[in-house]
This record gives C-alpha cells, structure tokens and sequence, in this order.
C-alpha cells in the first residue's frame, strides 16, 4: 500500500464513517429518551435512498402508500382514544394532525410529476415522504408498550424491522437503486484526489450533527429531550411530556436515517436491505459510547468507518467480521468498568 491508496482508503473510511456517525447519534437518542433499541434504523436510510430513486424515475414510491396507512391507523387509534374520554370535539384536530400532511402529498405527487422537480425539490418530497414514518411507529407501536421492558421493546423493534424490510421488497423490488451524483466536481490536495460528492456527503454529515448540538443545547424541545434522557421520572413531574418526547426522538432518528439515505444514494446502490448492515455499523459505534454518550458513539462511528476502509485493501472478504468483531473488546470493556443499576421501574 502506497500513500495515495492509503489517502484514498482513508477519505472512503471518513465518508462511510459521517453517516455511521450519525445513525450512531440516531440511536443513542431513541435509546436514551424512550429504552428502544431502534434496529430499524437503517430502513430508514432504504426508504430514504429508495424514494428518491423513484421520484427522480418518475415513479410513485410505496412510502407514500405506507405513510397513508400509518396515517390513517394512528387517526383510527386516536379517534377511538378520544370517543372513550367524551372528548369527540377532539375528532376534526386528530384527522388534521394526522392526516393532513398524507392528503397533501398525495394530491401533490398525482397533480405534479416528481421528475422534472428541481433536485432540491426531490429531497425535501423525499425527507416529507419518509419523515412522519417515524412519529407514527412511535404512536402505533412503541408508545403503548412505552413501560414495558427493555427486551420486550427490543423485540418489537426486531419485528418491525423485519415488517420494514419486507415491505421494501413490496415496494421498491429486489433490484437495487443509485442515484444521480449530486455534483461532478473533484479537487486535488497534494497527491490525493477528492471527489466532490465525499465532500458533500461529509459537510452535510457534520453541518446536520452541529444543528443537532445547536438543537440540544439552545432550544427548548431539545433541552426537554435532554431532561428525559437523564431522567425519565423526574422529567415528566416537571411537565415534560414522555409521549411528545418519544415523537419528537422517532422523528429526528427518522429525519438523520433518510437524509443519510439521500446522502450515500449516489455513492453506492442501494436495495431494499441494505440499511440493515449499514444501521448495525452504526450500532457498532453508539456500543462505543455505550449508548449514552453522543461525542463517544460519532468517534466510534468514524473508526468503524475506517477499519472497515482499510479491512476491504487488506482482506476484503472478512471485512464485516472484521468490523463486528470489534464490537466484542468494547462490550467486555464496558462490562469491566460500568456499574451495573437496576432498569428504572
């Protein structure tokens, strides 16, 4: 291995790496704030990637379908919710709130066609198709189990995911997408050559983590979210919703799992599954800040990255084990130095 191959390994590794990072920081904020280890994260980076593709072939892309479903079953659930309480002046709020956005892009994909929009326009079609899945899973499928155990919600999360994925082979086919690259440019440092599209895909990475910290630190839904990640109990004796904060996490890890989709979709092809292995990389890294602390799980992420760059010069056939191996000394780490406590009742 010359310097230029390990340049431009290493810039791959960096690339793979941002969006490790921030599914990374997705699920170390599901996880904190509502104890559900979200293994459908990467779907999110499918659908994301998927729906653009089939925007931009002028196709109708099934999420529009699913989140019609999802709209109108979490509307059925409320409406039910609301008639039980004597609260039926609730009914016309609960079909607004649920199923106004559905309704809009509906009528706004069957009137316009999604081709001939302006990139910029695709991806905000694209993040408002795949977006509210997020929210929705939460008020269909977490929030009433939001007591239950950790294992208990782990294993609605694997169903969920395994119900994702089929539907992505519903929706999208066995045959993988790839999009257009966002830009051509490539530029020159030393004897190493960047191309336009990693550059991109690593300043948006990091400009959506810096938001993030801006989010938590300065407003106040994030420092809400903050207050029931350290302390569930103590945050809802203070007026701090647990249900608007379980929402609000499903809809930012939704928000970081399709805008990762956009991001990588003109760099590699991508199918119907493959935000799974992506989603455990991810994983991998939130393991390394013990699925607590955001600056641990993004440096976490960013090594993955590159051991997985360098793995595929030097024995790509094992480099996914390579890489989940990884995950074995950091558990064992962490099991040495962490003080086992009680889950919160």
């Amino acid at each position: 291995m010359d310097l230029q191959i390990a340049l431009l390994l290493g810039q791959d590794g960096i690339t793979n790496g941002a969006i490790y990072a921030l599914l990374s920081l997705a699920l170390v904020l599901v996880f904190t704030v509502t104890r559900v280890i979200f293994i459908p994260q990467g779907e999110f980076v499918a659908f994301g990637a998927l729906t653009l593709a089939s925007l931009q072939a002028g196709k109708l892309p099934g999420t529009l379908w699913l989140l019609i479903a999802l709209a109108i079953a979490a509307a059925a659930v409320d409406i039910v919710c609301a008639l039980r309480d004597g609260q039926a002046q609730r009914i016309p709020k609960v079909l607004a709130v649920n199923c106004a956005l559905p309704a809009a892009l509906a009528a706004l994909l069957s009137i316009v066609p999604a081709a001939s929009l302006p990139l910029a326009l695709q991806v905000v079609l694209t993040l408002a198709l795949v977006v509210p899945l997020g929210p929705l899973l939460y008020r269909l499928v977490f929030q009433p189990i939001a007591e239950a155990s950790v294992l208990v919600l782990l294993i609605v999360s694997v169903s969920v995911h395994v119900t994702l994925s089929g539907l992505a082979l519903y929706f999208f086919g066995a045959e993988g997408s790839r999009t257009p690259a966002f830009t051509d440019a490539t530029f020159e440092i030393g004897d190493a050559l960047i191309q336009g599209q990693t550059l991109l895909v690593v300043c948006a990475s990091f400009t959506l983590i810096a938001a993030l910290y801006f989010f938590f630190e300065r407003t106040l839904w994030g420092k809400a979210l903050r207050a029931t990640a350290m302390n569930r109990t103590g945050a809802r004796l203070m007026g701090i919703s647990a249900t608007s904060a379980g929402k609000l996490s499903f809809s930012l890890a939704a928000l970081i799992g399709a805008f990762s989709g956009v991001l990588i979709s003109p760099i590699t092809t991508i199918y119907y599954d493959s935000g799974f292995l992506i989603g455990l990389k991810g994983f991998v890294g939130a393991i390394f800040g013990g699925m607590a602390s955001y600056p641990l799980a993004a440096a976490g992420a960013i090594l993955v990255g590159l051991l997985e760059s360098y793995s595929s010069f030097w024995a790509s056939a094992y480099k996914e084990v390579i890489v989940f191996t990884l995950i074995i000394p950091v558990l064992v780490w962490r099991s040495l130095t962490t003080r086992h406590t009680e889950e919160e009742e």
